[in-house]
């Protein structure tokens, strides 16, 4: 475990990047990508106006949020509120007064990031500042510090403020003993991102399986970052492991869910990736592939959220290809 002090910086945790799909050079991304992020920011948080916090009962003085983005957790007792991610920051005022509702006494006292996506690190730096304490994987955290690409819609991220970056941080996992549980945090290979983590309320038989699982649909595999298809599936069977047939798991997309969800997700994802693996190995382009269409048995129904079938391709076939070229 570390504690980072305020403006300490980090190496660029993946400084090899290949262009997107189109290839097109960086300084022309970065230049359609700073006036698009201008006006898209303004109009996504605009979109965030009338969104409600709802609240889901999970177990005992445990909770699922959910607002705009990915799912949030919150143990909430008399050793204070701990609240798995943060979505986007013109919600906190409207996590907060959800929190005080179901019986917090105000500011989170941890706030743990499953990953550093936006939609789930979002709020980091009003909480921060409210004297929440960020938490964590070191990777997390080296990669909100850095300028990042998703190569899925050729997109420059801009790093979290510094305000928000974790100041506590780990590397295999950490335990909390708060409000009668053990919760315990570890950290999987790259699978979604590079610094995924889960969250187990082993009393409760609660797991937050943060975006290595999308209940119903398809997901986002961010391989700019690491990510991986082979490494969400071998997430969720570590998921699994931890599972029975009560266990609640909550996703970071979509309805709470349990093992038997967890395993159709798997099933669908690992029939897919295998699809794409032996067109890989038959020697056929991401543009044949596509339009074989691997996903079509699935589509109408897993193909609807915001990971649309051509898209899933694209990031199943670029980890997969980034193997043969590692190798």
């Amino acid at each position: 475990m570390l504690i980072h002090l305020p403006h300490e910086r980090a190496e660029r945790p993946f400084p090899n990047r290949r262009p997107g799909r189109h290839g097109r050079s960086r300084l022309a991304r970065s230049l359609a990508t700073a006036g698009l992020f201008l006006l898209t920011a303004t109009a996504a948080f605009a979109q965030l106006e009338d969104v409600k916090i709802e609240a889901e009962s999970v177990g005992e003085g445990l909770w699922v949020l959910f607002g705009a983005g990915g799912n949030m957790g919150a143990s909430i007792g008399d050793d204070g509120t701990f609240l798995i991610d943060d979505q986007f920051p013109p919600l906190t005022e409207r996590i907060l007064a959800k929190l005080v509702e179901l019986g917090s006494d105000g500011t989170p006292r941890f706030v743990l990031n499953t990953h550093f996506h936006g939609d789930h690190v979002g709020g980091n730096v009003n909480l921060a500042e409210l004297g929440s304490i960020i938490v964590a994987h070191e990777t997390t955290r080296a990669t909100m510090m850095v300028e990042t690409f998703n190569e899925a819609w050729e997109q420059i991220r801009q790093p979290v403020p510094n305000q928000g970056w974790p100041i506590l941080t780990f590397t295999e996992g950490m335990t909390f003993h708060l409000n009668g549980d053990d919760v315990h945090v570890f950290h999987v290979d790259p699978a979604h991102t590079a610094g995924d983590c889960v969250v187990h309320f082993r009393n409760a038989n609660v797991i937050h399986a943060g975006d290595l699982f999308f209940a119903g649909k398809y997901p986002l595999i961010d391989t700019g970052v690491g990510g991986h298809a082979d490494g969400v599936l071998a997430a969720c069977e570590r998921i699994l492991e931890l599972s029975d047939e009560d266990t609640v798991i909550i996703p970071g997309h979509g309805p709470v869910s349990n093992a038997a969800g967890l395993r159709e997700y798997m099933d669908v994802l690992g029939r897919i990736t295998e699809r794409i693996r032996t067109a890989i190995a038959e020697g056929r382009s991401l543009e044949e592939i596509q339009a074989a269409k691997p996903t079509a048995e699935w589509d109408e129904s897993w193909g609807t959220g915001f990971i649309d079938p051509p898209t899933l391709v694209f990031m199943v076939h670029r980890g997969l290809t980034k193997d043969a070229e590692a190798n």
